[in-house]
């Protein structure tokens, strides 16, 4: 899994890209699957974590963004030529498309949206051999080829829904003037609610010029980015979201956060809006650019029902829903990838990859019940050929060193879940004979991947 190294995975205030990152990888290691997340050295996983960049750039500009970008993905790349994983699953954007052809395995690129147009040629040069992955329909692009769209997810345990309304309006995004701040303190002023405007100012002269000569600490206030916990009772205590926007987003999570908590959206309907909200159930859209529109949504976002807001995202957006639809995207371009002879996989070295290092060795020792792989190093004397995984990963776990023996644990757990799940699916079932499927019919199976 490669993440952006602009910030933490996950981020402890804004980003995106990092959070949904965390969000798939969390629940595919929750699943049992074995997953190596590269991502910046502060970031929090029970994945196998592999860093180059001690922190994100974004937060220290002593860090040269571009060195610490090529030294990350260089990592990735050169341990998916030696054949280590089953898939490269991409969220860094275009720049690791150019390694696609020396991987061994598929490489899912999972776009985020197109920053501009000047970075399209790279993903036309390599549209025949990536898997893309549009966030909506609306961010597709007609000169490209997709293996699939699958909308991001979250996690309903971070949000509280609410069942009254709140007493503010909030803006809750990038200070830029395409997240549309202005027009949010304009909708304000014409209704004479309250506005609170939370978010990094991504934009100075913007916030200089269009936004803080209106800030007032009464009835606008900017109380900068938040993390977790004050965004779940800022958005849960508004009486609606404003999403003004002026360009077309190719998603907006915080309008599924905001709808997680009971809050209705009052959006703008251009980009993906119309992808993320049941107009007159979960928010009201508005044409683009109609203010009075906007205005009068207000007084109409009072009536919605909360509890029907936060059941289109607990229907439609939930981290397990995502889970679910990249399992099966990498499921069916793994079958496919056998016969690719583009996809043809090299020889592995002799020996096998131990499940605590996750490097492959020569010399491994399996588990008397073929459930945990460990080589000689990792072992520490012990031999685990006459034992079952779970005692084994306990001993193994006892002659490691302290600090690092609760995500040694967490590890081996995982990789002993990841095998029993494909044993059991791999082999006949048991029991009385049932009646033959339907033609045409097929049982999704969950395939092992890193």
């Amino acid at each position: 899994m490669l993440a952006p190294i602009a910030w933490r995975v996950p981020p402890v205030h804004y980003g995106p890209w990092e959070r949904t990152v965390s969000m798939l990888t969390e629940g595919l290691v929750a699943r049992g699957v074995d997953v190596t997340l590269f991502a910046t050295a502060d970031s929090v996983t029970r994945a196998r974590l592999s860093s180059v960049a001690p922190h994100g750039y974004a937060e220290d500009p002593l860090l040269d963004a571009k060195v610490y970008e090529c030294l990350h993905i260089a990592r990735a790349f050169e341990q998916a030529a030696s054949g280590a994983f089953d898939i490269v699953h991409n969220h860094f954007d275009f720049l690791p498309l150019t390694y696609a052809r020396l991987a061994a395995a598929p490489l899912v690129t999972t776009i985020h949206g197109f920053s501009s147009e000047r970075i399209l040629p790279v993903y036309r040069a390599y549209n025949d051999i990536c898997h893309l992955v549009a966030i909506s329909t609306a961010d597709r692009h007609p000169d490209l080829d997709y293996a699939a769209t699958i909308h991001h997810g979250i996690d309903l345990k971070e949000f509280t829904p609410r069942t009254t309304r709140g007493d503010y309006l909030l803006f809750f995004g990038r200070i830029h003037p395409d997240k549309g701040a202005h027009v949010a303190i304009e909708v304000a002023r014409r209704t004479g609610e309250r506005l609170i405007l939370a978010g990094i100012v991504q934009d100075a002269e913007y916030f200089r010029t269009r936004i803080e000569p209106f800030v007032d600490g009464q009835q606008i206030q900017f109380v900068g980015s938040v993390g977790p916990p004050e965004r779940d009772a800022l958005l849960g205590g508004a009486l609606a979201l404003l999403h003004l926007i002026q360009f077309d987003e190719p998603f907006g999570l915080s309008v599924v956060e905001a709808m997680a908590t009971g809050t209705p959206v009052i959006a703008f309907s251009r980009g993906s809006m119309p992808e993320l909200i049941a107009d007159g159930s979960s928010g009201l859209l508005v044409a683009a650019d109609d203010l009075e529109a906007a205005v009068a949504a207000v007084a109409q976002a009072q009536r919605l029902d909360r509890q029907a807001v936060r059941a289109h995202v607990e229907r439609h957006f939930t981290a397990e829903r995502m889970v679910d639809d990249y399992v099966r995207l990498y499921n069916r371009l793994l079958g496919h990838a056998v016969d690719d002879p583009r996809r043809r996989r090299r020889t592995r070295p002799a020996g096998g990859r131990c499940d605590a290092c996750h490097e492959r060795k020569t010399h491994v020792y399996q588990s008397r019940d073929g459930l945990l792989t460990v080589c000689s190093t990792c072992a520490r004397g012990i031999d685990v050929s006459g034992q079952d995984a779970e005692t084994a990963i306990a001993n193994v776990v006892g002659r490691a060193p302290a600090a690092e023996r609760r995500t040694l644990r967490h590890r081996l757990a995982a990789r002993q879940a990841m095998h029993t799940t494909r044993r059991e699916r791999a082999s006949p079932p048991q029991g009385p004979a049932v009646a033959e499927p339907p033609p045409g019919a097929s049982q999704a199976s969950l395939i092992g991947y890193v």
